[in-house]
């Protein structure tokens, strides 16, 4: 050691005494927190736990309740009293017998298969009767509804009945108050305060208790009455927030840590220090003091220099790329990894006024995903959010995240069907999909510095729920009978799950182009395009599978092709959807956009359904969905909502398992199901270049020049005629400067004269317009 060393130790000591007992303060601050935290987490998972043991009892109750009305219907059909008339075709002297000594019991009938004076009283009878009658013979078993009648919610239980030869004879019904059922719920032991709980059936909540702010997350923790159509939902405050992603056991363990590292700091290490210091001299000589004052070097101003944090630069931002239904613009022209930054600092900034702290983050398989997510992450995490990134899966799946994981927000980055040099943003806050003047309002904040900048950056996880979302689709639909089905991903993003999905559910899947490619080497991955169906088409027929089924970019289309090679038309498909859905819930509404066929609203009716025309775009449909408690939508580019069962948002792949589920159940082919369908002759959607590139200043001349004698006008989405033979559209889109042009008959006169009108229509507003018809 030189002679100076021993001061240089007793110098560094000196200073670092007084830091000591600091770093002690900060650690316990630290360890008070994470303590707090931890306990904090503890109790919200011992909460959770003992709301969903309250569900679960409650299911097991409401299910004991049903079963026994079930069970003293089925003994008492079985009978002498009741048989016995059952045979001889007296069924009002069965009905009355089946009444005999029923306690609680309201009305009791059996009625012959036809059911014509059920539905000879409709629509000022029940719906809900006709339809638990109708559910018990198809399924050929016990079943139990609540419907409303005289004004009130009841529990129907109908049973099929058959005579000694096994056929069917009637069918039994019963109607008798709801108590059982309420009691059942009423038992559960729930926080009223902090906890929600309810009685589901279809989209219509039966019972609730508890705090109703959080009914609208309730299916997140919903589980069904098993053999019912009810569902037990249940909701609590959002999940406390796990520090550093440690769990609550752990973060109490870290807590402890810092306390004993505090400790040391405080106590341990400074005696050590006084102890080295001792072992030195006491102080320096004359000439140990000007030796160490020449060896110091002197600082350099730039090695003193504090630099500051370097800040994101303005970025111009293209007001172009923020479209109606989402953002969406050409990478390296008019988006990039700045402006991803910029726009995620922006969805932050929104979430923060709303007190939204945790974002699920999924891409597609564009080759420009990975750049642009880590500017999306970075400015969420700016903006304070915490960022749960999902990895390359369809939108449908972080949609379906946002669920899964509690946090109301997700962004998909997706250039959906558009070519490979596209990318975008579909972005739900709070449960709803931005739009319109919710996606201008972002752009806004941006050009106008509106940004909320956290003073510390939100957190970030990875999470894979894939397999989460297949094995809920498998939970909830399975096919009766093994269909085998090529499905086409054009080279999207659904390749992978779509299958994995459709096998879950009970199908023999053949892929086609599902190895995911961003250059989208073999065909554009747009369904709505029949040429894009080609392929998918010639290998169904090749492998004399059942049906095809397509999917968009990034999967949440459907298309779908037959054995015979006819590609079934979305608003079809959405018949045959609303038809299923409308056995289940009568009178539910079920809602259509613009381009869709008129035959589609004679078929929700005939079977008992509330149809209701609305604007294209899946924010929009969204949107009126909430509005309107629509159990399903569906629009012509291939877009399915499903309510009943699932979550309101547009899923193809979903779909698609629906659409299985309902094929497999019936005993004809797919191709003889599906062509049985109402059916007309109809265009594709046509699409024509803007005048001026702006579709909307087009659409706006068309609709105050456009003269269409003896046709029913609709302007809710561009202009729709409807004659009681056909009908024609034509509206602007709002994703590319096109007008999208339809038209539908009922043979190809009335197509061809429709067809002419429109033409006639739009050439003498746009003489120059080129039309391909």
């Amino acid at each position: 050691m030189t002679e100076t060393q021993p001061h240089k130790a007793r110098q560094l000591l000196a200073r670092a005494r007084p830091a000591m007992p600091a770093v002690a303060i900060v650690l316990l601050l630290l360890a008070a927190w994470l303590a707090w935290s931890g306990w904090r987490q503890i109790e919200d998972e011992h909460r959770r736990t003992g709301l969903q043991q309250a569900r679960d009892a409650t299911v097991e109750a409401v299910g004991r309740a049903l079963k026994s009305e079930q069970d003293r219907m089925a003994a008492r059909l079985e009978s002498p009293q009741v048989r016995q008339p059952l045979l001889d075709g007296r069924l009002e002297a069965a009905a009355a017998a089946l009444a005999h000594e029923w306690p609680g019991l309201e009305e009791a009938a059996v009625y012959p298969p036809a059911l014509e004076s059920v539905y000879a009283g409709l629509p000022a009878g029940s719906f809900g009767r006709a339809a638990v009658l109708e559910a018990a013979m198809i399924e050929d078993r016990a079943v139990d509804w609540v419907i409303r009648e005289d004004d009130a919610l009841r529990l129907a239980v109908a049973m099929p009945v058959r005579d000694a030869r096994n056929a069917l004879a009637g069918v039994a019904f019963a109607r008798l108050p709801l108590a059982r059922v309420e009691a059942a719920f009423q038992a559960a032991d729930i926080d009223g305060e902090r906890m929600y709980l309810a009685v589901r059936q279809g989209g219509v909540t039966l019972l609730e208790r508890g705090s109703a702010q959080y009914a609208g997350a309730a299916e997140r923790l919903a589980a069904p009455v098993p053999g019912t159509g009810l569902r037990i939902a249940a909701a609590m405050p959002h999940p406390v927030a796990a520090p550093f992603g440690l769990s609550g056991p752990a973060t109490v363990g870290a807590a402890l840590a810092l306390l004993l590292l505090a400790y040391l700091c405080w106590r341990v290490l400074p005696s050590l220090g006084r102890a080295a210091a001792d072992a030195g001299d006491d102080a320096p000589t004359l000439s140990e003091a000007v030796a160490l004052a020449r060896t110091q070097p002197v600082p350099s101003a730039n090695a003193s220099e504090v630099k500051d944090v370097p800040q994101s630069q303005p970025a111009r931002i293209d007001r172009s790329i923020f479209r109606a239904y989402d953002i969406r613009g050409v990478v390296g022209e008019t988006l990039d990894a700045g402006v991803a930054a910029l726009i995620g600092q922006a969805i932050g900034s929104l979430m923060h006024e709303q007190d939204l702290t945790d974002i699920v983050i999924g891409r597609d398989g564009r080759l420009s995903g990975p750049d642009l997510v880590a500017g999306l992450i970075e400015g969420l995490r700016r903006a304070g959010r915490n960022v749960i990134d999902i990895g390359m899966v369809p939108t449908p799946v972080a949609y379906f995240g946002a669920y899964h994981l509690r946090t109301g927000c997700c962004v998909s980055l997706t250039g959906s069907h558009n070519p490979p040099d596209y990318n975008g943003f579909k972005i739900v806050v709070g449960g709803e999909t931005l739009s319109g003047d919710a996606i201008v309002d972002l752009h806004s904040r941006i050009s106008e510095g509106r940004l909320y900048a956290a003073p510390a950056p939100g957190g970030l996880q990875q999470r894979d729920i894939a397999q989460d979302y297949v094995e809920r689709i498998a939970s909830d639909v399975q096919t009766e009978r093994p269909l085998k089905v090529v499905v086409d991903a054009g080279n999207g993003v659904a390749g992978e799950i779509g299958p994995r999905v459709l096998e879950a559910i009970g199908a023999e899947v053949v892929p086609l182009y599902c190895e995911i490619d961003g250059t989208f080497p073999n065909h554009h991955p747009d369904p709505s395009e029949p040429h894009n169906l080609e392929d998918l088409a010639r290998m169904v027929a090749q492998l004399d599978a059942d049906l095809g089924i397509a999917f968009d970019g990034d999967g949440d289309r459907l298309g779908v092709v037959t054995r015979d090679g006819e590609n079934i038309y979305p608003d079809r498909l959405l018949m045959l959807f609303a038809a299923d859905v409308l056995e289940r819930n009568p009178g539910a509404v079920i809602l259509y956009d613009v381009k869709s066929t008129g035959r589609l609203p004679g078929h929700i009716l005939r079977h008992g359904g509330s149809p209701l025309m609305w604007k294209t775009g899946h924010s929009l449909i969204k949107a009126k969905m909430r509005e309107t408690e629509a159990e399903l939508a569906g629009e012509m580019s291939g877009h399915f909502f499903f309510a009943e069962r699932w979550y309101g948002f547009d899923d193809g792949i979903y779909a698609a398992a629906r659409l299985l589920e309902i094929l497999a159940a019936q005993p004809e082919a797919p191709s003889a199901v599906l062509a049985a369908l109402p059916a007309g002759v109809s265009t594709p959607e046509i699409k024509v270049p803007a005048p001026g590139g702006d579709p909307h200043a087009f659409v706006e001349r068309f609709q105050a020049a456009a003269r269409f004698d003896g046709a029913r006008l609709s302007t809710i989405d561009g202009l729709r005629a409807d004659w009681p033979d056909g009908w024609g559209l034509v509206r602007a889109s709002n994703t590319t400067p096109v007008l999208v042009l339809r038209f539908d008959a009922d043979d190809e006169a009335a197509l061809d004269r429709i067809r002419e009108a429109f033409r006639a229509e739009l050439l003498a507003v746009e003489p120059e317009l080129a039309l391909p018809f």
